[in-house]
């Protein structure tokens, strides 16, 4: 139906009506960001700060150390030397073509992205378990966030908070937290319900249960959302690029706007890179947990 059968279909709504109403919104959304923005942002400050520390630790260290440290987290949560091979590699290629700098300041956004799902994202799902009316509630908002372009929630937060890195964290988590929260409240309620029993049978609280019992046994599902959850903060590397996110997203934008096909690839891949780095590190830990669960289990 065209806009025009539309509008003879419900005369009352005419274009200036549409007009006015859009106005009126534009405007009121316009005083609220003028009026609340500064408080809002301050509120935002220790996470900007943290943000700001922590990208310069990673780029003020020597390489060396750094790749260290990453092959030693590596190690840490696959116990798998090939692995640490293969990001060791992933890591010295990224070096050597020149992009050691924007990877960093990539990989310190994710990680903090990441971990404020994780810390969103976890409870929310927690919370999901434990009623069908919160499920009922939340999970219409999670397939908007799910649905919505990138761009489109874009708008809001730049309007509020301007251009820089603040509103680039909060467009990617928006963007990258629905996963974990999903697969945390499904996790939780696939956990058998005769083991639950079992815990209660010996005394268990609800607390207990939940620590004990419910968040261990769910984990590898857990795990699944959360490896989700970083594929989908790093696809929203290049979108956050346009608010002034530094990082390999920007050079890839730079590539689109002057055609640059060389530097759009490299810095593609070194993407691409960081992504199965963070798919193969978070799904081996998953395994690794669900093996030492399951022996436990049997034992």
């Amino acid at each position: 139906m065209s806009s025009d059968s539309w509008l003879t279909t419900f005369p009352q709504l005419d274009r200036r009506d549409l007009t006015m109403i859009k106005k009126t919104l534009d405007g009121a959304y316009r005083d609220f960001s003028r009026s609340y923005g500064d408080v809002i942002e301050s509120f935002f400050d220790p996470l900007l700060s943290f943000l700001v520390w922590f990208e310069k630790l990673l780029l003020n260290s020597p390489w060396w150390l750094t790749m260290a440290a990453i092959l030693g987290i590596v190690f840490f949560a696959t116990r798998s030397k090939k692995l640490c091979l293969g990001v060791a590699a992933a890591l010295l290629a990224i070096g050597i073509f020149g992009m050691w700098d924007n990877t960093m300041r990539t990989l310190s956004i994710i990680t903090v992205c990441t971990l404020l799902s994780i810390i969103i994202g976890v409870p929310t799902g927690i919370i999901m378990s434990r009623s069908d009316r919160m499920q009922k509630i939340i999970t219409p908002i999670l397939d908007v966030m799910q649905t919505m372009p990138a761009f489109v929630y874009l708008i809001p937060v730049v309007m509020l908070l301007g251009i820089g890195k603040i509103p680039g964290v909060i467009a990617v988590v928006i963007y990258a937290v629905p996963p974990v929260i999903r697969l945390t409240n499904l996790g939780i309620r696939l956990v058998d319900k005769e083991i639950l029993e079992a815990a209660t049978a010996f005394g268990a609280t609800n607390r207990q249960k939940l620590i004990g019992v419910q968040i261990p046994l769910a984990m590898p599902t857990i795990m699944a959302g959360i490896n989700q959850t970083i594929m989908m903060a790093l696809a929203m590397v290049v979108v956050a690029s346009m608010i002034g996110v530094n990082g390999l997203g920007q050079p890839v934008l730079k590539s689109i706007t002057n055609q640059y096909f060389t530097l759009g690839l490299l810095n593609g891949l070194a993407i691409v890179a960081l992504a199965i780095i963070f798919d193969r590190v978070s799904q081996s830990y998953a395994k690794r947990t669900q093996k030492h669960l399951g022996g436990k289990h049997h034992g």
